[in-house]
């Protein structure tokens, strides 16, 4: 349940949980796009860099930095504040602020309406990281929910699939295995046709579900389900997979 545990611990700061957040999350500008930078984005940028600086020291003060940009960003729902939203989750989250956290989830979500699919996806894959090694499940399940929500209202299939498929790994990873099987199901549905048939364009998505299975079952020591599920990958033709997802099926 969700409490303030978290607050009467030793009080987690914004490093416990990333690496430099300069790392973490590149927009790759062009040397053009970069000189076009209107000066009205200065003054932003200026306000997000300063706010990101005392985090750490001054966690309520970069809170108010963070609403500032986004307030003066108005409704353009800009580079500055998609980037002021992702601390402000991450800052909330950190001072065990859990309920108004997920507000500002949800309103980073909106962002990736107008956003780029790479700028979503890294700044997305970034907050789910951060929560996820915050020890606080039912925060992280709360999260995740209203993430996979939002994005299918957008109708995000892609980013829908891989936000999914890393569920299912964190599942695994918890041995919960109850969840990981409904998560499975979900999988296989989004490859399938209105019919029930397999999607063939959906080939490759296919073959990560089918790696996720092998995992979970030689995990659990279920031979039965490994030797129905064995010859099913080797009938995917047109896929093009990642290495690791290969090297999990040839194990099986």
């Amino acid at each position: 349940s969700v409490c303030d545990c978290a607050v009467r611990e030793k009080k987690a700061t914004m490093s416990d949980y990333e690496m430099d957040d300069d790392e973490e999350y590149e927009f790759g500008y062009s040397n053009d796009e970069s000189s076009e930078m209107s000066e009205d984005e200065l003054p932003l940028e200026n306000t997000y860099e300063e706010s990101k600086e005392i985090k750490d020291s001054d966690p309520r003060g970069a809170l108010a930095g963070f609403l500032k940009v986004i307030n003066e960003e108005k409704d353009k729902k800009g580079e500055w504040g998609f980037k002021a939203r992702k601390q402000r989750v991450k800052l909330l989250f950190t001072l065990g602020e859990f309920a108004e956290m997920l507000q500002e989830c949800r309103e980073l979500l909106s962002y990736m309406e107008v956003r780029t699919r790479n700028e979503s996806e890294k700044i997305l894959n970034s907050v789910l990281n951060f929560v996820s090694g915050g020890n606080q499940p039912d925060i992280l399940q709360d999260v995740y929910e209203t993430t996979l929500t939002a994005l299918k209202e957008q109708q995000n299939d892609r980013l829908w699939f891989n936000t999914t498929t890393q569920l299912g790994k964190l599942y695994f990873n918890r041995r919960e295995f109850g969840k990981l099987q409904k998560v499975l199901k979900e999988l296989h549905k989004f490859c399938e046709n209105p019919d029930g048939t397999l999607n063939e364009r959906k080939d490759t998505q296919l073959l990560e579900i089918y790696a996720l299975e092998i995992q979970l079952y030689t995990e659990q020591k279920n031979h039965k389900r490994l030797m129905s599920l064995y010859h099913k990958p080797l009938q995917v033709r047109s896929a093009i997979p990642h290495p690791r997802i290969l090297g999990v099926i040839r194990e099986c």
